[in-house]
C-alpha cells in the first residue's frame, strides 16, 4: 500500500503550472464529456420516444389500407408505407425465436397493441449481428404480412460531427494553456525578483501592473527590497561611522605609547594598537566598498592595467607574475577593480607567497584570474570565505588569518561594478580567484 502511495506521488508532476493545467484541462474535459453523454441519452430517448410513437400511430393506419387494397395493389404501396426503423413485407417472412430481450419485448408490445386483436400477431427475434423483429400476422384475406423491425439505440452521428469534437478539444487545451500561463506568469516573474535579489545593484523594479492582486503583491516586494536598502545603508554607515571615529583616538593611544619609555609593555601595546588600527581601516574599506557603484566607469586598456598592478608588486620585491595576458580596452570602473586584485594578490602571497594574473577574453566576456600554489580552501567552506569577519584559520591571530574582510570586500566591490567573484581549487594545489566582467 505505502508503495502503491509513492508511486502515485511521483506521478504527481511537481511544478504548480503543470498541475494547474492538468486540474484545469481535466476539469473541462470531464464537462465536455458529460455534456456529450447527456446529449446522446437525450437523443437514444428521443429516438425511442419517435419510434414508439411512429409505431403507435403508423402502423395500425398502415395495416389498415394494406388489408383494404386489393391484393395486386398491395406491392407498390409497400415502399410508400415504410418508415426508418420498419418495413412491411409481404409473407410468412423469416422465423425466428419467440423468446425476446426486454427491450425487443417492449418494442413487440407496442406493436401488438397498435394493431389490436383483430389482427392476431406474433412477435420475434430474428439472429444477426443487430436488433432485428418481425412481426408476423394475417390480413382479412387470409394473405401473410410480417412488420420487419429494426430498433435504433440511438439516432445517426453526422459526419462532421468528430471534427467538431476535435476542435473543441483543441480550444480547451489551448484555453486552459493561456490560462494556467496567465496565472503563473507573475508568480514566476516574483521568484526570478526574489531569487535576484540584491538592494546594492542596480537591477530594475518589480512591474507594478497587472491584476489587482499581482500588482498589490509586486508593490509589497518593491517596498521590502526599499527597506532591505535602506537598513543596509544604516548599518552600512554606522560601520562606516565608527570606523572612521575609532582611528582618532587610536592615533593618539600610538603616539603616547611611543613617547613612553621603551619596555616590553610598550611595544605589546603598540603592536595591539597596530591590529587595532588595521582593522578600522579594513572596515571602513569595507563600508566604502559598498559605495563602488557610485565611481563612474571610464575605458582602460586591460594588459597596460594588470601589468602596471603587477609592476608595482615586483617593485616592492614581491613574487607576482603575469601569465597569457589577452589585450584591449575594458570599459569599468578602475580604482574598484584595482582595489579587487590587490586583495585578492594580497591574499595570494600571504597564504601561497606568490601570484600570478591570467586575463582572457571569451564571448564578450573578460576573465581576470589570480593563482596561487598555496593550501587552498575547503570546498564547502568557497562561499563562507566571501562573507565578512569569516576567517578559516580560528586562532584570532592577525598574523596568520587577517581580517576577515579582504574577500569579502573584493566580492561587494565585484558585485558592485556588475561583475562575479568566484573561488575554486586549483588541480595540484593551490587558488584560483576569477573575476568575470560582462563587456
Amino acid at each position: 500500500m505505502a508503495t502503491a502511495a509513492l508511486k502515485g506521488i511521483r506521478l504527481w508532476p511537481r511544478t504548480l503550472r503543470a498541475r494547474l493545467f492538468i486540474i484545469l484541462l481535466a476539469g473541462l474535459a470531464i464537462a465536455h464529456a458529460m455534456s456529450f453523454a447527456v446529449l446522446f441519452s437525450e437523443r437514444y430517448v428521443a429516438a425511442r420516444s419517435v419510434m414508439f410513437n411512429t409505431l403507435e400511430n403508423d402502423v395500425a393506419t398502415s395495416i389498415a389500407i394494406l388489408d383494404r387494397l386489393p391484393a395486386a395493389e398491395r406491392a407498390a404501396w409497400l415502399d410508400q408505407l415504410a418508415r426508418g426503423s420498419y418495413r412491411f413485407v409481404l409473407g410468412p417472412g423469416i422465423s425466428g425465436d419467440t423468446v425476446l430481450e426486454p427491450n425487443d419485448a417492449e418494442v413487440a408490445a407496442k406493436i401488438q397493441a397498435a394493431i389490436g386483436a383483430k389482427y392476431p400477431t406474433k412477435v420475434e427475434s430474428i439472429p444477426g449481428p443487430t436488433r432485428h423483429l418481425q412481426a408476423h400476422l394475417r390480413l382479412s384475406d387470409g394473405e401473410p404480412l410480417t412488420i420487419d423491425v429494426t430498433p435504433r439505440g440511438v439516432m445517426p452521428v453526422a459526419d462532421w460531427l468528430p471534427y467538431v469534437l476535435v476542435a473543441q478539444l483543441s480550444l480547451l487545451l489551448l484555453c486552459s494553456w493561456f490560462a494556467v500561463r496567465q496565472a503563473i506568469r507573475p508568480l514566476a516573474n516574483l521568484a526570478r525578483a526574489a531569487d535576484t535579489l540584491d538592494p546594492n545593484s542596480s537591477t530594475p523594479r518589480l512591474a507594478e501592473t497587472g491584476p489587482t492582486e499581482v500588482a498589490y503583491a509586486a508593490t509589497a516586494f518593491n517596498a521590502m527590497r526599499d527597506r532591505i536598502a535602506q537598513y543596509l545603508e544604516e548599518r552600512v554607515q554606522i560601520l562606516a561611522a565608527i570606523s572612521h571615529d575609532l582611528q582618532t583616538p587610536i592615533t593618539r593611544m600610538k603616539l603616547r605609547a611611543e613617547m613612553a619609555d621603551g619596555s616590553a609593555e610598550r611595544d605589546k601595546l603598540l603592536q595591539d594598537l597596530g591590529e587595532v588600527e588595521r582593522l578600522v581601516k579594513e572596515g571602513v574599506a569595507y563600508a566604502r566598498s559598498a559605495h563602488g557603484k557610485e565611481e563612474k566607469a571610464s575605458r582602460i586598456d586591460l594588459a597596460s592595467f594588470i601589468e602596471s598592478l603587477a609592476y608595482d608588486y615586483q617593485d616592492t620585491g614581491k613574487a607576482v607574475t603575469i601569465g597569457e595576458l589577452a589585450g584591449g580596452a575594458i570599459v569599468t570602473r578602475p580604482h574598484a577593480l584595482r582595489r579587487i586584485l590587490t586583495n585578492l594578490i594580497d591574499n595570494a602571497l600571504k597564504f601561497a607567497g606568490s601570484a600570478e594574473i591570467e586575463a582572457q577574453r571569451q564571448d564578450g566576456t573578460v576573465f581576470i584570474k589570480v593563482l596561487d600554489r598555496g593550501p587552498g580552501i575547503p570546498d564547502d567552506q568557497l562561499e563562507a570565505v566571501l562573507k565578512p569577519f569569516f576567517r578559516l584559520e580560528q586562532s584570532r591571530n592577525r598574523d596568520t588569518g587577517g581580517t576577515g574582510l579582504g574577500l569579502a570586500i573584493a566580492h561587494q566591490l565585484a558585485t558592485a561594478i556588475g561583475a562575479t567573484l568566484t573561488l575554486r581549487n586549483r588541480d595540484g594545489g593551490g587558488l584560483l580567484a576569477e573575476i568575470s566582467l560582462r563587456q
